[in-house]
């Protein structure tokens, strides 16, 4: 049975995760340089990230390895621990940036937000895997009613980005459920007439990151710049790029948050058209295996686990592409692999060793 399940894990997307990880810390390295009279000097966040890679591959294998439908047991817990975590940010968070998302676990600066994606994720499967058939209104109700609280929460940090991810999330896996015909015509009429109320509970900043959306030229110098930069170290790449460590932009400190949220403009900048494309088409790739596990998966449970994990990297992929090359408003969503971050790391590679654990027990189940 051990020999079954080991051909039976899912190898390609091991392959494209151990690639896009490798790609992601090389161009950190580019990331974390800046030109100085001396040379290029670089900071140390790509060590970091081989760091954070190296404690994300025992998440992977715990994940992995540890028969995910025990997860359907731990599914409560876990959410009200998540939720007793995003509460006491509040009280005893750092804030970085502003913004209170962190907890000072000493070693490490820990973004429970992250955990909510997770929480969200494992227990959305649980609820939704509980019968077969279309969402009426009382089990949609229900099922959006409980999982909000962590997005809520989240967006009160505030994290706006973090937040949106988590109802996106949960959002994909309702619509890879079903909804009735009735609560889809009541969606149309009502999400669109809703939307604009959504204005009212922006923060300022907020706003303005969205009217220098519609308008970057109107602060070039505030809340435009980042889409400013971003957009001219995209297009300064042109079809082959620079070449490595040749960028301009970020190598002399134009391009902001480079080693974070707009690590993809350092990567176009350096790499150019085609670079982008064949990076792109490594996500593709990885999304497609992803769906693949969904897909094949021989119980409710799995296939939903999948699915959950499946949007959670579409639309933080999607977002962050879109923010990066000017096509949607900048909220703060990393990019997968690419981007740098401890929590989300240990995150990444614990989701595809969720996938995994699903690909390799497929056969242990009666198709339903």
């Amino acid at each position: 049975m051990e020999r079954k399940m080991l051909l039976s894990i899912n190898w390609p997307l091991v392959g494209i995760t151990a690639v896009l990880f490798f790609l992601g810390v090389l161009n950190l390295y580019s990331a974390s340089g800046f030109r100085m009279e001396e040379g290029l000097n670089v900071d140390p966040y790509f060590q970091k990230q081989l760091i954070w890679g190296l404690m994300g591959l025992p998440c992977m294998a715990v994940f992995m390895l540890v028969d995910y439908r025990h997860l359907k047991t731990a599914a409560w817990p876990l959410f009200w621990v998540t939720v007793i975590l995003l509460v006491s940010v509040f009280f005893v968070g750092k804030t970085i940036y502003g913004a209170r998302r962190w907890l000072d676990l000493g070693f490490m600066h820990f973004q429970p937000s992250e955990l909510a994606k997770i929480s969200v994720l494992v227990l959305g499967a649980r609820l939704l895997s509980r019968d077969t058939g279309k969402l009426d209104f009382l089990p949609l109700f229900l099922v959006l009613g409980i999982c909000s609280l962590p997005a809520l929460l989240v967006a009160m940090q505030p994290d706006l980005g973090s937040g949106l991810s988590v109802l996106l999330i949960l959002g994909g896996m309702i619509l890879y459920r079903g909804l009735t015909s009735r609560v889809l015509r009541t969606a149309v009429v009502a999400v669109p007439a809703l939307l604009p109320l959504g204005w009212f509970a922006l923060h300022d900043y907020q706003k303005r990151r969205i009217i220098s959306f519609l308008n970057p030229e109107s602060d070039p110098k505030g809340a435009g710049y980042h889409k400013l930069q971003s957009e001219i170290a995209v297009g300064s790449g042109e079809i082959w790029g620079k070449g490595f460590l040749g960028g301009t932009q970020s190598h002399y400190r134009f391009l902001p948050e480079k080693h974070t949220d707009f690590a993809l403009a350092v990567f176009a900048e350096e790499w150019g058209f085609v670079g982008s494309m064949a990076l792109l088409t490594l996500f593709c790739a990885f999304l497609y295996q992803i769906a693949q596990v969904a897909r094949e998966a021989k119980d409710l449970f799995g296939s939903y686990l999948a699915a959950g994990v499946f949007f959670y990297f579409f639309w933080q992929i999607l977002i962050n592409m879109g923010m990066v090359l000017g096509v949607l408003p900048v909220v703060g969503i990393p990019l997968p692999f690419l981007s740098y971050g401890g929590s989300a790391t240990l995150v990444n590679f614990s989701l595809v060793g969720l996938v995994l654990n699903v690909s390799m027990r497929k056969f242990l189940f009666k198709q339903v």
